[in-house]
């Protein structure tokens, strides 16, 4: 296969893995609060994220079993069916059908999640990252955007049940596209483990690799803490479905796309490491942004949109190095156990920080709050030196720092 043909199919696959977390994490906190849940109920739905904090217990099936294409298009078509269910139930409460709606929704992405990111390691070669890098993490902070910005507006335009059903045809596109992708080479291997006992050792035998685990905790902490309170921030703010869909949708997601290119190249030339520490450092700092619009409401709507264009573009920054960093250390022969484990630990602080978030910006206030999420940020940089050089032995990468040129 072409380069260019790969770089095609892993836009596609970064469209479909970030168009139903978009949904989820960017599109429902509005849809919610305009039906009048909560902060406190709204900060308790980031405990849909457990999915993707403990996916790395089925991911060994999906390394095992089947085909990744297969686990991609099965995810694809259930999620397509979630949605035009979710519909049906009433938003004003958060019943028991509702919640078991929502943690389907999440389950099946993080499912499709585990075979795409799998599929998509067996699929490049090293020196291809770099360059697939910044069309990776724009694919799906494109899908990301359009499903908190497009399907928002759709919302505020023509209804929610039109916006949900067509979410649900784009799902239902994703699905078909990923049966018709060529078999991975890694599919059918006798040497694809059904355990995590293997995957888990070839990592933690690695040198430095108890600092490298405090690292990636720490690391996107900041950034996860302050992301289930900016919609609801919008909301109070006073800015209209047709403003969060449209302009801050579309501003953020040229700043973002701006962002992880700029991160991509900064990657490839000065290398993971460097990546890591720098880029890492402007993505707590546009945290900042926020605070400070907070603080002074005179800054009014347009203060929201400046805000967003720093967040999106210092987001865009950060996650070129760190996704980098996360893809180039597995060993393909479990890249779907192994990339589980590394992104479930980001996952798993930002989880209890996110569903403690609405009672915390509830507390303390918007800006306040915000403020403190940079202060989350800081910690991951006391380990991060043990991150130079690391990688698989048996799969070592190449560069600089020891590190493949980056991929998201």
């Amino acid at each position: 296969m072409t380069l260019r043909r790969k770089l095609l199919v892993v836009s596609m696959l970064y469209f479909a893995e970030g168009f139903p977390f978009g949904i989820i994490r960017a599109a429902l906190p509005v849809y919610f609060r305009l039906h009048g849940l909560s902060l406190q109920a709204i900060g308790l739905m980031d405990l849909l994220r457990t999915p993707w904090a403990t996916k790395f217990l089925w991911a060994p099936a999906v390394d095992a079993w089947g085909e990744y294409r297969r686990w991609m298009a099965g995810a694809q078509a259930l999620l397509a069916l979630l949605l035009v269910t979710l519909m049906l139930i009433d938003p004003g409460s958060p019943s028991l059908p509702l919640w078991l709606c929502l943690m389907s929704l999440a389950f099946l992405a993080a499912s499709q999640d585990i075979a795409i990111d799998a599929y998509t390691i067996a699929l490049l070669d090293k020196p291809e990252m770099g360059i697939a890098n910044g069309v990776r993490i724009s694919s799906y902070r494109v899908a990301l955007l359009l499903a908190g910005g497009v399907f928002v507006a759709l919302g505020g335009w023509l209804g929610w049940r039109p916006a949900f059903s067509s979410a649900a045809i784009v799902l239902a596109l994703c699905s078909v596209m990923s049966l018709s992708l060529p078999r991975a080479a890694t599919d059918g291997n006798p040497n694809r483990e059904r355990s995590l006992l293997h995957p888990v050792r070839d990592l933690l035998q690695r040198p430095r690799a108890r600092r490298v685990v405090l690292f990636i905790l720490l690391y996107n902490l900041g950034d996860t803490a302050m992301g289930p309170m900016v919609r609801p921030f919008w909301v109070d703010r006073g800015l209209t479905t047709t403003e969060i869909g449209l302009i801050t949708g579309s501003i953020g997601l040229v700043a973002t796309i701006a962002g992880a290119l700029v991160g991509g190249l900064f990657t490839t030339r000065f290398g993971i490491f460097h990546g890591l520490w720098f880029l890492g450092i402007w993505q707590a700092v546009s945290n900042l942004g926020y605070a400070a619009v907070a603080r002074l409401p005179e800054t009014g709507h347009w203060g929201v949109y400046g805000a967003s264009v720093v967040e999106s573009f210092c987001g865009g920054l950060g996650s070129a190095a760190f996704l980098a960093f996360l893809m180039s250390v597995c060993n393909k022969r479990w890249a779907a156990t192994q990339y589980a484990i590394l992104s479930a630990l980001f996952n798993i602080p930002g989880l209890l920080c996110g569903s403690l978030s609405g009672w915390a910006a509830a507390h303390f206030g918007y800006s306040t709050y915000f403020a403190l999420t940079f202060l989350l940020a800081l910690p991951a940089y006391a380990f991060i030196f043990a991150t130079r050089g690391w990688g698989s032995p048996e799969d070592a990468p190449s560069g600089e720092d020891g590190a493949a040129a980056p991929s998201s």
